[in-house]
C-alpha cells in the first residue's frame, strides 16, 4: 500500500459554473473540434426550427453563411419565449441560451415531438461561438440579445415592433475552440435536404453569400421524394417508390422503398428528424420486417423450392432504397450526437407496422412483387455462390505456407496502429516503392492493371478477380459477412497512383471497392490518397518538385528560367530515394484522407461514375471539366 498523499483534498476539486463545461469539453457535446464538431452547431439550431415545423408552428426556415463565415438562422416559427423565467427571474430567452439542459422539451409541454431532446443545444453553440446573437419576433415586438462565448453581454432589449413571429440567431464560431473554421456549403446543403425530405411543404432556403454565391431552395412532397433522389439515374424495380405512413402507440411510421437493378443496400434511418447513423431499434425493426414479409411472399407464391434454404435479410435488401422516419415522443439516443436510436419499444411497432402495410401492398401489385422476388431469390444464389468462393480462398490459403499473397512485400512491425499499407499501380512503381520505403512500418502491395469495378457485379464475381483477392487478404479484415475492422492489418492504407488517366481510373476503382464492400474503414479514417509530385524543376544539383502546375507556374514567373523541367507521368519515373522523399516519408508527404460526410452524395457520385448507364458520366465529366488542372491522355 503506498503512501497518503494528504496534499489532494476538497481544493483540488474543480467544479465548472456554467457553459465553462461545455467549453473545457467540447467533444463531449458536439463530437469533435473539427469540422463535424463545426457543422453541427448549425444543425443544433436548424433542427430547434424543424422542431417548430413539425409542431405545426413554421414553414420557412432560411439558412445562409456570410462573407465573414457567420451562419445565420431564421424561422417564422413562434419565437423564443422573452417573458421572466419563474424560477431564474430573468427572460426565458436569456436561460435558453446560457444553461444547459434548459428548453421547452422537457416534460412534454412546449413541444410534443422533438430533435433535441437533452436541451443543450442553443447552449451549447452559445458557449463554442465568439459572438451570437439572437433576434425574436413575438406579441408585437422585435428582441435582440447578444453573447461571447456563452455569456449575455446586453439584456434582453426591445429593438422594434414587428406583425411577424419567428427567430434569427447568427453565430459565429469561436477560433479558440475550433481546429476548422470553415463552412463547408455542400455538408450543410445535403443535411438541409433531407430536411425537406422529412417534412413535406416546409420551405428551406440555402444561401451563401462567400465566392461566387449560391441560393437553393428545398422542398418537397415527403419521402418519395427522398428514395427517388437516391435512386436517379438507376434502372429501376418499382417506378413508383413504396410508401405507406401509419400511427401506433404514439409513434408515427413512415417509410419509403424503391428497388434499383444495382447490388448494393441503401437504408437511411431517422429519428425525430435526426439522421441516426448508426441504425437503431427503428432500423431493426424495419429489416426484420423486410425479411420476414418477403420471404413469406416468396414461400407463398412458390419462388423458393421446398428444398432451397429460406432468404436472408442481405438478399431481401440487395438494391433497396429505403427510409424509414418515426416520431416518437420521448426518444432515447445515444448521447447528444444522436447516432442510435434506444427506445425498444418501436422495434416492435415498426416491424408490426411494415409487416401489415408492406404485405398489402405486395399482394395487390403482384407483377413489382414478383420482380422483387426474383431480385431477392437471384441474390439468394449469388451470395450461396460467394460462400463458396470465399471457403475456397481460405482452404487454399491454409495449404500454402503463407496466408499473405506473394507481391506483397510486407513491413516488419505487427501493431497495425503504427502499420501502413501503399497500394500501388504497377511492378515499375512497386519497385521504386519496396526500395524507397521504410520497411520497419510500410507495407507496398503492387497491383497488375485495373482491378473490376465493383458498381457492376456481385460479391461471387468480385471475389473471382485476383487482384482483389489479394488486396483482401493482404488487409486481413475479410469480406462482406466476414468483414471485421478488428481484423485490419494497416490503419493507414495509401492509394498510390500514376498522375494520369489511367492512374486516376484505378484510384476510382479501388474507392468504389472501398465504399462498396469495406466501408468501415472510410469511415474508421484508415483510408488515404497519396499525392507524388506533378512536376520537378531541376538546376544543377537542385531539384523543387511541385504538385501543381499554378504553383510551378507561379515559381517560375517569379525566378529566372534556367530550370530544367521534368513532368512524372509515372510512379516508375522517379528513383526511390525521390518518391520516398516526396510521397512516402510521413515528415514531408502531402495525402488526401478519405472521408464519407455526404452519404446520399457520394452514393449518387459512385453511382454515376461506376454504373452502367452512360449520361451522369457525362453530365458529370462536362461540370467538372474545366477544374481539372493536369490531364495526360
Amino acid at each position: 500500500m503506498g503512501s497518503v498523499d494528504n496534499s489532494y483534498s476538497a481544493a483540488n476539486i474543480q467544479v465548472l459554473e456554467g457553459l465553462e463545461a461545455v467549453r473545457k469539453r467540447p467533444g463531449m457535446y458536439i463530437g469533435s473540434t473539427g469540422s463535424k464538431g463545426l457543422h453541427h452547431l448549425v444543425f443544433e439550431i436548424v433542427d430547434n426550427s424543424i422542431d417548430e415545423a413539425v409542431g405545426g408552428f413554421c414553414d420557412l426556415i432560411t439558412v445562409a453563411i456570410h462573407q465573414d463565415n457567420s451562419v445565420v438562422v431564421s424561422d417564422n416559427g413562434r419565437g423564443i419565449p422573452v417573458d421572466e423565467h419563474p424560477v431564474k427571474k430573468k427572460s426565458a430567452l436569456e436561460v435558453i441560451m446560457t444553461t444547459l439542459h434548459s428548453g421547452g422539451k422537457f416534460g412534454g409541454s412546449g413541444y410534443a415531438i422533438s430533435g433535441g431532446l437533452h436541451g443543450v443545444g442553443l447552449s451549447v453553440v452559445s458557449a463554442l461561438s465568439s459572438q451570437m446573437t439572437v433576434k425574436v419576433k413575438r406579441d408585437g415586438h422585435i428582441y435582440q440579445q447578444d453573447y461571447v462565448r456563452g455569456k449575455p453581454v446586453t439584456e434582453v432589449t426591445p429593438t422594434g415592433a414587428t406583425e411577424e413571429n419567428g427567430t434569427c440567431i447568427s453565430f459565429s464560431p469561436d477560433p479558440v475552440i475550433f481546429e476548422e473554421l470553415v463552412f463547408t456549403r455542400e455538408i450543410i446543403m445535403e443535411r438541409l435536404r433531407e430536411l425537406s425530405f422529412l417534412n413535406p411543404g416546409l420551405k428551406i432556403i440555402f444561401e451563401d453569400f462567400r465566392d461566387e454565391g449560391i441560393r437553393k431552395e428545398f422542398v418537397s412532397q415527403g419521402l418519395t421524394d427522398f428514395v427517388t433522389y437516391i435512386n436517379k439515374n438507376k434502372e429501376l424495380i418499382n417506378e413508383i417508390p413504396i410508401n405507406f405512413q401509419a400511427q401506433k402507440d404514439n409513434t408515427i411510421v413512415n417509410v419509403a422503398i424503391q428497388y434499383n437493378a444495382n447490388y448494393n443496400e441503401n437504408i437511411y434511418s431517422f429519428a425525430n428528424n435526426i439522421r441516426t447513423q448508426e441504425g437503431g431499434t427503428h432500423e431493426t425493426g424495419l429489416k426484420n420486417a423486410l425479411t420476414r414479409v418477403i420471404g413469406d411472399y416468396c414461400k407463398k407464391n412458390g419462388f423458393l423450392k421446398e428444398n432451397e434454404s429460406n432468404l436472408l435479410g442481405e438478399d431481401i435488401r440487395e438494391g433497396i432504397v429505403a427510409v424509414i422516419s418515426v416520431l416518437v415522443k420521448e426518444p432515447q439516443f445515444e448521447g447528444q450526437t444522436k447516432t442510435k436510436l434506444g427506445n425498444t419499444y418501436v422495434q416492435g411497432v415498426v416491424n408490426s407496422v411494415v409487416y401489415e402495410q408492406l404485405g398489402d401492398y405486395l399482394n395487390e401489385n403482384p407483377a413489382i412483387a414478383k420482380k422483387i422476388a426474383e431480385k431477392s431469390i437471384s441474390a439468394k444464389r449469388a451470395r450461396e455462390a460467394a460462400r463458396k468462393a470465399r471457403e475456397l480462398t481460405r482452404r487454399k490459403s491454409a495449404l500454402e505456407s503463407t496466408t499473405l499473397p506473394g507481391k506483397l512485400a510486407d513491413c516488419s512491425n505487427s501493431d497495425p496502429a503504427m502499420s501502413e499499407l501503399f497500394i500501388v499501380e504497377g511492378n515499375s512503381a512497386g519497385g521504386s516503392a519496396k526500395l524507397g520505403r521504410d520497411p520497419k512500418y510500410q507495407a507496398i502491395l503492387p497491383l497488375r492493371g485495373k482491378i473490376l469495378n465493383v458498381e457492376k457485379a456481385r460479391l461471387d464475381r468480385v471475389l473471382s478477380n485476383e487482384e482483389i483477392r489479394n488486396l483482401i487478404t493482404a488487409l486481413g479484415t475479410g469480406i462482406g459477412e466476414d468483414f471485421d475492422i478488428n481484423k485490419a492489418r494497416y490503419h493507414k492504407i495509401f492509394i498510390m497512383t500514376d498522375a494520369d488517366v489511367d492512374g486516376s481510373h484505378i484510384r476510382v476503382l479501388l474507392l468504389t471497392f472501398f465504399y462498396r464492400y469495406m466501408r468501415k474503414l472510410i469511415e474508421s479514417g484508415y483510408v488515404y490518397i497519396a499525392q507524388p509530385p506533378l512536376f520537378g524543376l531541376k538546376r544543377g544539383k537542385e531539384i523543387k518538385y511541385f504538385y501543381k502546375t499554378t504553383d510551378m507556374n507561379q515559381f517560375l514567373a517569379g525566378n529566372d528560367h534556367k530550370w530544367s523541367i521534368q513532368r512524372y507521368k509515372g510512379l516508375g519515373e522517379m528513383d526511390p530515394e525521390q518518391l520516398w522523399s516526396t510521397t512516402m516519408d510521413a515528415e514531408k508527404r502531402t495525402v488526401l484522407k478519405v472521408n464519407i460526410e455526404q452519404a446520399i452524395e457520394a452514393e449518387n457520385v459512385f453511382s454515376d461514375l461506376m454504373g452502367d448507364s452512360v449520361e451522369p458520366r457525362r453530365e458529370f465529366i462536362q461540370l467538372n471539366a474545366l477544374y481539372v488542372e493536369q490531364i495526360d491522355i
